[in-house]
């Protein structure tokens, strides 16, 4: 199968973007059908669909990766990247966001805006992701348009606007009416292979021209000669070719989103896939990329032209059975060729890539090479992991990471066998290749195994491809909540080592000032010392004992966050003092300067929304509270649901999805994701110190 070329600004690199079950994943199938990739539409409650393709996703119905296909629409060559809902996966969201040029957001038009909506949109946001809004399901019943568009407006964005009106209502949807060009597009059945063009039905004529107005008032913004001839002479003086270049500045800006809807199964994604060809950016509408000099730290810009030298980013690990480790690159300049070498520049190891392959889900289509712009996967890398750069080696660039934050949640596991445990280490390694949220180590104390991950589901589905893919066999222990410690006052210390038993003794002798940082911050070490009291190689010992008390605890044996050390004063001896002296003399004043700095325990606090019928809003409330919650909002959702925020320690909402259910006979649904950490009340927090020390 020859590789298809297309001009750079043919090429759209674009994320489906959505709450857990509000239809990606359909809608990416449909892509497929409609644009000759598969010869029908699977269905994710039949298990038969192109791009969830893991065991795992097929069984529960949501997507667990970001699946990565191709298409081609209108001599348009488009990379789609299906992305997770379920919060816990979030951060396959990030990475994919971090090198998409545009999204399509998709909203259950039954529930509007959710909860994971709005995460999906500040993350969007966050990296300026260009994007359209789908309106799904509206021929459900419970769908609706309008209300779903509302909850846009209230919640997300004003400046989201209606480029199609749907025709019909619930049941009788049957297509929509363009407001740019003012015709109809119709279907009699969803798997139809056209839409028929047509005139708009008279009794929505009036209601088009007044939202095509709206959106003409919106599209000349862009431009100032167009804004000027619109105030003289009015809409009319705006041709369709003008509006359509009109609104896709607006859209490139990021600021201005447009808004479609229907039943995203079949034939409606036609609408879909104009919109992203017309509207959405193409990799020369993006800024060019900046990265810095690994050598120098001087900032490098790259733009997106095969002649420039290699700039590329791994942001996706995948393992395939067949050929092994897969990294998704984003090229943004130069070009990637198989067989070629290139630089790490985040490990400074050269690397040969072996295979180049066009990802079509879990189907591979070799190719020769990787332009700049596009998105592949390559074959044979051994030490590239996600968030890394692969560069052209005479012409080095770094280009900015991708960040992830702390996983809150902590399992133990332990092999149920001797031949399991070789097999576990094998399969916990893969499994952190791939997944940056994923953290495995040892408990140095009890030889423990202990996964960390976003939430339970997360550990979950972990564990279950451990069985699946790697046949381990493992004992799983209760969650732990990933405490913390910190400090809330001040304390200035002297950290003193001195041991004499003959020969060379050893002499380090600190005085170090503790204080809180602020949160978030982490540890700070400042060294204040003046003069030579003592000397500069001494120095960074003393960091380095003082940081690896922190790591252990000093309270409760939890990581010491948030805390600022500075080094103002100490003592040396000539012949008795060492590294090993002063970094145990910093380690010593961390354990007495935290203990005297009025110490405490913090949290994981979770950001928790819950979906509800308004029949169960007390129950779920009351749930809440007893859980140590926050009541923050609670606002009306569509069809007589309301939505509930709260903040909830997460120690207290293990099991919360099955409870929920069981208190609102299954119709409630809620998310989770961490928010802050925060102090322990005093009470609790002895009762976990106390555990802890008893363990």
């Amino acid at each position: 199968m020859a590789e298809r070329h297309v001009p750079l600004q043919d090429l759209r690199n674009i994320g489906i973007i959505a709450h857990i079950d509000a239809g990606k994943t359909t809608i990416t199938e449909a892509i497929l059908y409609r644009t000759g990739l598969s010869h029908k539409i699977g269905l994710v409650h039949e298990g038969d669909t192109t791009t969830d393709w893991m065991e795992q996703e097929r069984e529960r119905g949501i997507t667990i990766t970001s699946a990565a296909v191709t298409a081609f629409w209108r001599d348009h060559k488009i990379n789609l990247i299906d992305t997770p809902g379920h919060i816990d996966f979030t951060a396959e969201v990030e990475r994919s966001l971090r090198v998409l040029d545009g999204a399509v957001v998709i909203f259950d038009g039954k529930m509007g805006v959710e909860a994971q909506s709005e995460t999906v949109w500040r993350q969007a946001n966050k990296y300026k992701v260009p994007r359209i809004c789908f309106i799904n399901k509206i021929n459900q019943t419970g769908g609706d348009f309008y209300k779903s568009l509302d909850s846009i407006h209230r919640r997300l964005t004003k400046n989201a606007l209606p480029i199609h009106l749907p025709i019909g209502f619930e049941k009788e949807i049957n297509g929509v009416v363009d407001l740019v060009d003012m015709k109809s597009y119709t279907y009699t059945d969803y798997s139809d292979h056209q839409l028929v063009i047509g005139e708009i039905p008279a009794d929505m004529l009036d209601k088009a021209k007044h939202a095509r107005s709206l959106l003409v008032e919106a599209a000349v913004e862009a431009d100032d000669a167009l804004f000027e001839r619109f105030l003289d002479k009015g809409e009319d003086s705006i041709t369709v070719d003008e509006l359509r270049v009109a609104l896709r500045k607006r859209v490139l800006a990021g600021d201005f989103y447009l808004v479609t809807g229907g039943d995203g199964r079949g034939v409606a994604v036609e609408k879909i896939l104009d919109l992203v060809v017309e509207y959405l950016p193409s990799p020369l509408n993006v800024d060019a990329i900046w990265g810095h000099d690994p050598k120098t730290g001087a900032e490098i810009q790259r733009k997106p032209d095969v002649k420039e030298p290699l700039s590329s980013l791994a942001f996706k690990i995948a393992t395939d059975p067949f050929v092994g480790k897969l990294i998704f690159v984003r090229v943004y300049s130069g070009k990637m060729e198989a067989g070629s070498y290139v630089l790490n520049t985040t490990t400074g190891e050269k690397e040969r890539i072996g295979r180049i392959v066009r990802m079509h889900a879990d189907k591979r289509v070799d190719i020769e090479s990787i332009d700049a712009g596009d998105i592949a996967a390559v074959v044979g890398l051994k030490g590239t992991f996600t968030g890394m750069t692969l560069s052209d080696i005479t012409h080095p660039i770094t280009l900015e990471s991708i960040t992830f934050p702390d996983p809150p949640v902590s399992i133990a596991v332990e092999p149920k066998t001797k031949a399991d445990q070789e097999k576990m280490g094998v399969a916990l390694q893969r499994l952190a290749e791939e997944d940056p949220t994923f953290r495995v180590k040892t408990n140095e104390e009890t030889g423990q195994t202990i996964m960390s991950g976003m939430g339970e589901l997360h550990l979950d589905i972990l564990i279950d491809r451990m069985r699946r893919e790697f046949n381990v066999e493992a004992n799983i222990g209760e969650p732990q909540v990933a405490f913390r410690e910190s400090i809330k006052g001040n304390s200035d210390v002297q950290g003193k080592h001195i041991k004499q038993s003959g020969g060379r003794g050893q002499y380090g002798d600190v005085w170090i000032k503790f204080e809180p940082n602020e949160p978030g911050k982490g540890f700070e070490f400042i060294d204040a010392i003046k003069g030579g009291v003592v000397p500069q190689e001494y120095r960074k010992p003393i960091e380095a004992g003082v940081r690896e008390t922190l790591e252990g605890g000093v309270i409760a044996g939890y990581p010491v966050v948030d805390v600022k050390a500075t080094l103002y004063d100490g003592s040396y001896h000539d012949v008795d003092s060492s590294e090993i002296a002063f970094k145990l003399a910093g380690s010593l004043a961390a354990r007495d300067g935290i203990k005297k700095a009025k110490p405490i325990l913090l949290e994981p606090i979770m950001r928790v929304e819950v979906t509800t019928p308004e029949e169960f809003m007390g129950d779920v409330i009351g749930d809440l509270n007893s859980r140590r919650g926050r009541i923050d909002s609670m606002e009306d959702l569509n069809a007589g649901a309301k939505l509930i925020k709260a903040m909830v320690p997460l120690s207290n909402m293990f099991g919360y999805t099955g409870d929920i259910r069981s208190m609102s006979q299954g119709r409630a649904a809620s998310t989770m994701e961490l928010a802050l950490y925060e102090e322990v009340p005093p009470n609790v927090a002895q009762e976990i110190i106390e555990k802890r020390s008893s363990k």
